[in-house]
Order: structure tokens, then sequence, then C-alpha cells
């Protein structure tokens, strides 16, 4: 495992470094090296803190930065190497910037240097990576934990939140993809973009009707990885967590709305496929997904599913019908079932909509509506009031 933290922390400090880093594109380079291995040049407008490490499954470098700004930087100024199959960048989380350059095969980094300019504090990073074998890239791969970077380790159980009918009912709103990862792309449009658009439309409509107190994943577009997405759902309060999307793919498997719960299997080809895809954006983001439990926790997790489950599942029902009442295209199997890593909260009723597919033309038309949208965002809002009003009933039966 490769990370440099403390010598640039050491170097932060002493230097003072402030201010927005800019990626100068015609200092900035990757092209390949004798050998099969890569160098990756990046000229700075100033250092930033910043640290590099590799991963596995699919190997990948990541440079995490001290906020940088990517604007004019694109894919084809930079990449000039046959050993590195793509490359993304963008905000990553609040203050932070990541690069992820895909790996043609297993590249262990050799040096890694960054050299500032004494008269205009200009930088430039320096990154060189060798072939190696497989088993020798597992072994010095890893993301590095850093107490500045990473989530607090978890201490005790988590609080246990009101029950609906007690109050507003808290709905944490989660709006797929962001920063780095733009989610599906289609005819100019990203998924990133219009389901922020529609989460933030779903909660104004929320609020103005009254009853609910709503918080969001992300309100910008940035980075939010997995685990801190139910993170947030936990610190929060949250009653219900509604991950929104609007993915692609292969025409004849997706068209209109569906509500996807969680399950060890999925129901279906095209829903294993989602979950992959969603999963995988975490995992191409330079995140670790590796879960930690022990058997206690396990345990302990698993008898809050057996009372969430039944719950989620009539939450899902009434997004179902809430949706179908508005006139919005449902697909002809809306209700299914995978192992998305979002909705694996053990005491949240947890559903993730995907509100129509960015592949089906007709879908895409109505994405890109603004009324539609509005108009499925009254219908999730009277399914959320069914649930809610069922959820204290049968709540009530549990009690006595």
């Amino acid at each position: 495992m490769v990370a440099l933290w403390s010598m640039l922390a050491g170097m932060a400090q002493a230097q003072e470094l402030s201010g927005l880093a800019r990626v100068e594109v015609g200092r900035s380079q990757i092209t390949d090296t004798r050998g099969g291995g890569i160098e990756l040049r990046l000229g700075l407008t100033q250092g930033v803190p910043y640290r590099v490490y590799t991963l596995e499954a699919p190997e990948r470098l990541v440079l995490d930065f001290r906020e940088v700004d990517w604007r004019g930087v694109t894919q084809e100024a930079l990449l000039n190497a046959d050993a590195v199959e793509g490359l993304r960048f963008g905000g990553v989380r609040p203050g932070w910037s990541r690069m992820v350059v895909d790996l043609a095969g297993p590249l262990a980094i050799e040096t890694v240097e960054m050299v500032l300019e004494d008269s205009t504090g200009a930088a430039d990073l320096t990154v060189a990576l060798s072939a190696v074998s497989a088993e020798r890239f597992a072994e010095v791969s890893g993301a590095p934990y850093d107490p500045r970077w990473d989530l607090p380790p978890v201490s005790g159980m988590a609080k246990v939140t009101a029950l609906p009918g007690e109050g507003p009912l808290r709905v944490m709103l989660d709006p797929g993809h962001g920063g780095i990862d733009p989610g599906a792309e289609r005819d100019g449009y990203n998924e990133k973009e219009l389901m922020l658009s529609f989460a933030l439309e779903l909660k104004e409509t929320l609020l103005r009707s009254g009853g609910f107190e709503v918080m969001l994943t992300r309100d910008e577009d940035r980075f939010v990885s997995l685990e801190r997405r139910v993170a947030l759902a936990h610190e929060q309060g949250a009653h219900v967590f509604i991950s929104l999307h609007a993915d692609a793919l292969a025409a004849g498997q997706a068209h209109g709305a569906t509500v996807h719960l969680l399950s060890d299997s999925a129901s279906d080809a095209a829903s294993a496929k989602l979950a992959e895809r969603h999963d995988r954006d975490d995992i191409l983001s330079g995140v670790d997904l590796t879960g930690q439990d022990d058997v206690v926790a396990d345990v302990l997790l698993d008898l809050a599913r057996q009372e969430t489950k039944p719950r989620a599942k009539r939450l899902a029902e009434a997004m179902v019908e809430g949706i179908r009442a508005t006139g919005a295209p449902m697909n002809k199997r809306p209700l299914r079932h995978a192992g998305f890593s979002v909705l694996k909260a053990a005491d949240i009723p947890s559903v993730l909509l995907e509100v129509g597919f960015m592949s089906s033309p007709r879908d895409l038309e109505n994405l890109t509506n603004r009324q539609w949208r509005i108009s499925v965002a009254a219908g999730i809002r009277d399914a959320l009031r069914t649930w809610a009003r069922e959820d204290a009933a049968l709540s009530q039966l549990v009690r006595q």
C-alpha cells in the first residue's frame, strides 16, 4: 500500500498552502514508459496536500487532492498511454478532489514526487508506475486509513429513530451519483444532474405539503460514497430512505419506473445488472466497500432487518401505487429485488427508485420534463402519506 499523507501534510503546514489549485493542461500528461509502465505528470498552479495509492478489482491508480480546479481538463488532453484504459476526475467530497486512472494491467507505484517552484509556488507532481505480477499488485494495493479522510469507526448501536406518526415523517432523499461519478449519460444529459434536480423538486413538494422533514445525501454536484449515504440517514434519524436513479440498460430491459428492495439474490437479470452497476460506481471512484461487521453485529443487524423488511415492502408497494396513480409509465414488473449496498440500513425502511431509464427515448423525454417530474413527486408524496398512516397503525398493534 502506498499513501503519501505525512510528507504533504507537513509540507502544507510549512508552506501555508491555501486557495484552489488549478491543473495546467500544458504541463500535464500520462504517458507509457519502458517495460509496460506509465508516468503521470500533473502541473498545478500551487502545491496541495495529496495521497496516492492503487486499488484492485479492477486495477486502478487513485490520487486524492485537497480540492483542485479541473476546468478545461479532458481525458483526451491528458491521456497518451496504451497501459491506461480510462481516466476520471472531479469532486469526491467537500473540499477534496479525486483522479482515478484505470489501468490496463497490474502496475505498482514506483516513485512519487511533488516539486515546488520557490518563486511562484507552482507544483509538478510526478507518479511513476511499473509493471508487476498480479500477486505483487495485490500486496501493495489498498485504500489507506486516515482519520482526516475516512469515516470514524462505529461505536455502539445506532440511535433508534422515532416511529412515523409521532411527528413529521423524516425522509432522506438520495440523488444517485454525483461529482466524479456522472451515472448514465444520454443525448447531453447525465443521471447525476437529473436526479439532483428531481430530488430538490421532490423535497419542495414534500415540504410545501406539510408533515415532512426532508434531508438530502447531497444537495450539489459532489461524490458521496454508498457507505456515507447510509450513515447520513442514521445521523439525521431518517424514518425512510429513498435512493433516486435513472439508469441505462439494454433495450427490452428498461422501460418505466421500477422500485427495488434489498435482497441477497436479484429477482431478475436486469436488477442484478443494476445492483452491480450502482455498487461498481463506488468501486470505480476509489472507495473500498469491504464490510467489517463481526459475528455479534451481524446477528443484531439480522434481527433489526426482520422488523424492517416488511415495512420496506409496504413502502415499495405504496410507491408503486402512488406513481402509477399519476399516469406515469411503470415497468411491467415495477417491484423488484437486488443487493443494492445503498439499501442496507438495517433499521430504516429503504427503497431504490428508478424513476425511468435514460436508455428509453420515452423515459428520457419524461425525465427531462420538469412538469412530469413534479407530477411524479406528487405521487411519491401521496405514497409516503399512505405508508406512514399504515405503518403508524401497525406499530400500535406491535406495541400492544
